[in-house]
């Protein structure tokens, strides 16, 4: 099968604006302005949420700990974005309830001013106690107040909390309960964004003459000046493209350059011939476990809580598994990031901290991962007091092109940033927003239902004598309402589930070759399913989903066989996941 999406870059190579990575912020950059009717294209080197967007701690929360380093703008801003995405995206943004245990009742009041004022830790750290934490509670409600869609916090005695959850550690004093939320798929939602920026695009390609196109595995190589060529002025430039699926480069024109490419912005900014010192990102690794004893004692809860160290980590639970995070170290971007031996002992040494009477081991974790947050370069200000925010750079390129540089973003705040980024790109090109995405539902949110009762309903109206109530459930889950349009392409067609698992289907694998832009066999087991996620990859799963994708996505022999090694070494070395297929 042809690359569809490098070849609609290639066939049409210029642009009027190129977006360069396709985190979590392009993309939502991209349907921002598609919808506004640029023509605009996005390249993302590797796939979709890749980076720190995948590897995020699946939480859409407006950032109370934020407070003690006075971002209150961006506390007000994620608060709101918070709820906005609880309306907008139903279908993956869901509440979250939020349990803080207490150990103490004053302490940290005098500690907490000094970590204001200087965005250190000074000496020994102190933990914050209810007064600190109530008062942080309450401001965080106020920001709330306006469109709210949660309830406010509630403080409980020792008592009570213990009631409500037994595990917890005795020694506690308070607990306090409020609510955030979060994704649980966070790949599924950034594809979500991007198809609606493409099929904006299409709509916009009949009347306005503008396109919107994205594709995955192209790499920025180097940037020039543009060459006079038909109609076009040579005002912008020319980047040089690298198809990372078959070697190709080809070169694409445009009037602005929109760099998104998170931790690794200076360096795009190196091959673009301006080097730049924005970045400065830290790592946070995370781990998953298979745990059902713990998964009971969060008792649906996210537990977000003050380590002995001072960092604020949590534990909550995903579905079958549970999540527990994270870390916060300086990061080498020149390597790969990966959940360390230590971190683990972290993570296993703070579960024990809260949940004293439950052993937890290494032989528990079925899946980890890391990324580098995107964040501003911060000299000597420790990593968990570096700012959250986010801030635009605009560069006049030498070569022709405006270019503006994100530093900085978080997942809760990406349709609010990405609004601001197209707003610069509109007046950069003269033009008006025609529509706001604040209000507009994002892909399978749309007609999403309210509730259970409308959920089961329409599991109900969605199951055939082919497909029973689980496996459309699933479906729902997956895809939101667009489970619709994927439900008429498997029955469009023979179609039966894997026999290694039976939450994959051979059509539904087809579907997402030719619809969802997979690339490697790995981008249907981590980030077009949860299967890596949740430890549920097998030799003969590998096989199997390679099998299927070989016919769609045109891969031979020895194409089929690269395929299985290389998501054998992902798994293994970024995720620490040992898989090996039944094939010798």
């Amino acid at each position: 099968m042809p690359r569809t999406a490098a070849a609609a870059l290639r066939e049409r190579p210029q642009a009027k604006v190129l977006i360069i990575g396709g985190g979590i912020n392009g993309v939502g950059t991209f349907r921002d302005l598609a919808l506004q009717g640029v023509d605009v294209a996005l390249v993302e080197r590797g796939d979709y949420c890749q980076g720190a967007s995948g590897a995020s701690s699946h939480m859409i929360h407006g950032g109370i700990r934020y407070l003690e380093n006075g971002e209150f703008r961006l506390v007000r801003e994620s608060v709101v974005e918070r709820n906005r995405l609880l309306r907008i995206a139903p279908h993956y943004v869901k509440p979250l309830q939020t349990t803080i245990p207490i150990f103490s009742t004053f302490s940290g009041v005098l500690s907490a001013p000094l970590r204001f004022l200087t965005h250190k830790q000074q000496g020994k750290p102190k933990e914050r106690g209810a007064f600190l934490i109530k008062l942080g509670l309450s401001m965080y409600d106020s920001f709330s107040r306006d469109g709210g869609t949660v309830p406010r916090h509630q403080f409980r005695g020792r008592k009570r909390a213990l009631a409500e959850l037994p595990r917890l550690h005795p020694g506690i004093k308070y607990a306090a309960t409020y609510f955030d939320a979060s994704v649980h798929n966070p790949e599924r939602l950034t594809l979500d964004v991007l198809q609606d920026g493409e099929k904006a695009g299409q709509v916009n390609a009949g009347t306005a003459g503008s396109t919107a196109r994205a594709s995955n595995y192209v790499s920025l190589q180097s940037m020039g000046p543009a060459a006079p060529a038909g109609n076009r002025n040579s005002s912008g430039s020319t980047v040089q493209l690298r198809d990372e699926l078959t070697g190709e480069l080809f070169d694409f024109t445009a009037d602005i350059i929109v760099n998104t490419t998170g931790a690794w912005v200076d360096l795009t900014n190196e091959a673009m011939g301006a080097a730049s010192r924005f970045m400065g990102g830290t790592k946070g690794s995370h781990i998953v476990l298979d745990h059902p004893q713990l998964l009971e004692a969060c008792n649906g809860r996210e537990i977000f809580f003050e380590h002995t160290d001072g960092r604020i980590v949590l534990i909550y639970p995903m579905g079958d598994r549970v999540l527990v995070g994270t870390t916060d170290v300086d990061a080498d971007i020149s390597q790969d990031a990966v959940c360390t031996d230590g971190e683990i002992d972290y993570f296993l040494e703070l579960i024990g901290h809260v949940f004293p009477d439950i052993p937890v081991d290494r032989g528990q974790i079925v899946y980890t991962f890391s990324g580098v947050r995107p964040l501003p370069r911060h000299d000597e200000t420790q990593p968990g007091f570096v700012s959250r925010d986010y801030r635009i750079e605009r560069r006049a390129g030498g070569t022709g092109s405006v270019v503006f540089s994100l530093v900085g973003g978080k997942w809760t705040t990406f349709r609010a940033l990405a609004e601001h980024l197209a707003n610069d790109v509109l007046s950069e090109l003269g033009m008006e927003r025609k529509v706001s995405t604040a209000t507009m539902a994002i892909g399978g949110g749309a007609g999403f239902p309210a509730n259970e009762a409308g959920v089961q309903s329409w599991i109900k109206a969605h199951v055939s004598a082919d497909r029973g109530a689980d496996r459309t459930a699933l479906l729902l889950t997956r895809y939101g309402t667009r489970a619709e349009e994927v439900i008429s392409f498997l029955d469009d067609g023979p179609d039966q589930l894997l026999r290694s698992t039976r939450e994959l289907s051979i059509r539904e694998l087809e579907y997402m070759a030719r619809h969802e832009q997979v690339g490697h066999l790995a981008d249907v087991l981590i980030r077009r399913t949860s299967l890596a996620f949740r430890g549920l990859v097998t030799g003969e799963l590998l096989n199997e989903v390679t099998e299927v994708l070989a016919g769609p996505l045109g891969w031979d022999a020895a194409a089929q066989a690269q395929e299985i090694h290389d998501a054998e070494e992902v798994l293994g070395r970024l995720h620490r996941v040992q898989v090996h297929s039944l094939v010798a």
